[in-house]
Formats: C-alpha cells, sequence, structure tokens
C-alpha cells in the first residue's frame, strides 16, 4: 500500500464543541460530526446533551488521529467558558464543518 491509500484510508477525527440550552459548552470527539449531533440532538448522546439539549455546532476541529482529538478535547475542557467562546470566535469565516450539515 503506498501512501496515498494510506492517506485514503485513516479516519478523520474531530473534536467539535457544542452550544447547549443555558448558554453552556459541551466539548467532545467523533468521526462524524454531523452524526454525533443528530444523536445528541434526539437525547441519545451523551448523558450531559439529554439535561441541556444542543443548539448548535460553535466550531470544529480536525484532527489527525484519534490520540490528537483526545488531547485537543482534553486542552479545550480546561479552559473557561469566556476562553472556549474566544477559542470558538477564531477564524469564523472558515468553518471546519458545514453548518448545513448539523440538523
Amino acid at each position: 500500500m503506498d501512501n496515498i491509500e494510506l492517506e485514503a484510508t485513516r479516519t478523520v477525527w474531530w473534536v467539535y464543541l457544542l452550544e447547549c440550552a443555558g448558554g453552556s459548552i459541551y466539548t467532545g470527539i467523533a468521526t462524524d460530526v454531523a452524526a454525533r449531533y443528530a444523536k445528541h440532538a434526539s437525547g441519545k448522546g451523551a448523558k450531559y446533551t439529554r439535561a441541556y439539549p444542543p443548539l448548535r455546532i460553535l466550531k470544529t476541529v480536525q484532527c489527525a488521529d484519534r490520540s490528537g482529538a483526545l488531547k485537543t478535547e482534553y486542552a479545550i475542557k480546561r479552559m473557561s467558558a469566556a476562553q472556549k467562546r474566544a477559542f470558538c470566535a477564531l477564524d469564523p469565516g472558515r468553518p471546519s464543518l458545514p453548518v448545513s450539515s448539523a440538523p
């Protein structure tokens, strides 16, 4: 298998930040953010989003692998709410995931 084929078979991981009811921010990882958002919105996602349903996707960050996504998620979860909102405001003209893919 050459490098081009290897690149095509790699799974892309995403870190996503959701604005939830009450103004809170939920952070998670997924390989398919739109599908994961749909799970959260339907009440079948994380326990937190069952109590505080997601309103919208604030930001997505593409990561090279699961390990990178977990490390990024951990770093974001350590931020204050104000820091998370400032992070989400960075580069607002270039979303990583099309907003239309979220229900």
